[in-house]
């Protein structure tokens, strides 16, 4: 899980192509159709305006209510995803466990001032101060949990901090992905201030990918800077997905292509998975199928 140090300084670089407005319409649809959180609303209303029992209730709503509408990112990365989600005027938080991914995302938010709340925190290990209607993970942040008990550990989490009802959108790259698209290649990709070589190698007996980076950053006395990150990552068919949502207690709502919004194929490549919050918290232990 410890990713994106010194690649983090140049990370929107090359993601800068990403559509992440695209991406948060489509989240918030999603949101709006399967979920119940709700973005804020520009009417205000002075909840201690009634009298003091009256007051008292509208206040323990209103708090309810902030609980039901607080959406959750995990794997905020450097916050691009969660700034379009505030503009959409969803009330969100982040979390990540690279400090150097996070100060990128807080400069942004005290560019922008947006109110996001960024925490530093293992996805695997979080804890929250309150529950939350929503849950975000985006842009193949799951596939950095190479052990499927990681993953069913993760969505066990999600499971006790939702308010009841509440969902869970994330997406996942696929073996096919990895194994027949990505595959074992080079790419290479040269910017005015920075270049990158990507070295890929996936093992298809453990599922496992490997990308090694050789990032050179143009300083300012005109040299580069040279320096390398390994990034492991863990493909995972639909099936298999499936069958760690059921394990981690969680009720499955709909998996969805991320490319063509459609039912998955054996040829997607990315896939939405959404699912809903089970008060039964009964979670099995993770076993491979034989």
């Amino acid at each position: 899980m410890d990713s994106y140090t010194d690649f983090a300084l140049v990370y929107d670089t090359f993601m800068d192509e990403t559509p992440y407005s695209e991406w948060a319409d489509f989240i918030s649809d999603l949101i709006k159709e399967y979920g119940i959180t709700k973005p804020k609303s520009n009417n205000t209303n002075d909840v201690f305006s009634a009298g003091s029992d009256e007051a008292g209730d509208d206040l323990e709503q209103a708090m309810l209510s902030q609980e039901r509408d607080l959406v959750v990112e995990l794997g905020c990365g450097t916050g691009s995803f969660a700034q379009e989600m505030a503009k959409r005027g969803y009330d969100i938080m982040g979390i990540d466990n690279s400090e150097q991914m996070l100060q990128i995302a807080i400069d942004k938010r005290d560019k922008s001032g947006y109110d996001i709340m960024y925490l530093e925190q293992d996805m695997r290990e979080f804890e929250l101060y309150s529950t939350a209607g929503t849950f975000l993970s985006v842009c193949d942040s799951v596939n950095y949990l190479t052990e499927p008990e990681d993953v069913v550990k993760m969505l066990s989490l999600v499971n006790n901090y939702l308010y009841p009802g509440g969902i869970i959108i994330f997406d996942f790259n696929t073996v096919y992905k990895y194994r027949d698209v990505i595959g074992n290649t080079t790419i290479a990709e040269d910017r005015d201030d920075c270049a990158f070589i990507w070295d890929n190698w996936y093992d298809s007996d453990t599922c496992i990918n490997e990308y090694d980076l050789t990032i050179f950053v143009h300083e300012e006395d005109d040299r580069y800077r040279r320096f390398s990150e390994t990034h492991f990552q863990r493909g995972y068919t639909l099936e298999e997905m499936i069958r760690i949502v059921e394990e981690s207690g969680m009720d499955l709502v709909k998996t969805i292509d991320a490319d063509t919004h459609e039912d998955p194929t054996d040829e997607s490549e990315r896939i939405y998975i959404i699912a809903r919050k089970n008060s039964d918290n009964n979670v099995t232990v993770y076993k491979e199928e034989e």
